[in-house]
């Protein structure tokens, strides 16, 4: 009996995590360089030029852009080893359910990257944060849904190329400017103190952007394999 869309995908995402979990060598040098990239910003920031407040939320979702592709280039190559896709696709589960669990996987990864890099950056900076941070911790998620979305398919039609490194940026960071724009948008005005309503509107956009390309990705994933 074929299990059901959803569960398939768990236990895509389990298994991916388990590997992770076993290893710990993707998280590390992703978690790694975040940290350095955001040391990198604070140092080179001239604060007589440049708010911290201005400033800050500019470098958090660049950091969270480049942070997140690197850990979506580990998101098929884990595969490639031993021809393990092939047993994916050879799985009596739909083909859905490997996108939608390889990209709950990244999501998990890019959320626990977050974690570390949002209080990080709130330290560094000497952000006042207070009471929007939780609202912050939820920008971010709904930021990093769209971005693993897309970033999941691409990684999957560059895995079997020469140059998977090189595409993966190419395809995705078009993609990613109104994640990142949405997000900086919100954050800057809630750090300035400005009413969650004045920031809905680009709220909006990345929960449209979340709704339109997680439906898209997964219905065109099944195609992609094929190819």
């Amino acid at each position: 009996m074929k299990p059901s869309l959803l569960l398939s995908a768990w236990f895509i995402a389990r298994k991916d995590l388990a590997i992770e979990f076993r290893t710990r060598t993707a998280f590390l040098a992703v978690l790694v360089f975040a940290v350095l990239g955001i040391a990198t910003f604070y140092f080179a920031w001239d604060a007589t030029a440049v708010a911290a407040i201005d400033l800050a939320p500019g470098v958090l979702w660049v950091i969270f852009t480049f942070s997140g592709l690197l850990s979506l280039q580990r998101s098929f190559g884990v595969e490639l080893a031993d021809r393990a896709m092939d047993a994916l696709l050879l799985a009596p589960i739909d083909r859905e359910a490997i996108f939608l669990g390889k990209a709950l996987a990244n999501l998990l990864f890019v959320a626990g990257i977050l974690v570390v890099t949002v209080p990080s950056v709130a330290l560094l900076y000497n952000l006042p944060l207070g009471r929007t941070l939780p609202i912050l911790f939820a920008i971010a998620l709904i930021a990093a849904i769209g971005l693993v979305a897309v970033g999941t398919l691409f990684s999957a039609m560059a895995a079997n190329t020469r140059l998977a490194e090189l595409l993966l940026p190419m395809l995705s960071l078009p993609f990613f400017v109104p994640i990142v724009y949405g997000a900086a948008q919100t954050t800057s005005m809630l750090l300035a103190g400005r009413p969650v309503a004045e920031a809905w509107p680009f709220m909006k956009i990345l929960i449209a952007f979340d709704l339109v390309f997680l439906t898209a990705c997964t219905l065109t994933f099944p195609y992609i394999l094929e190819e």
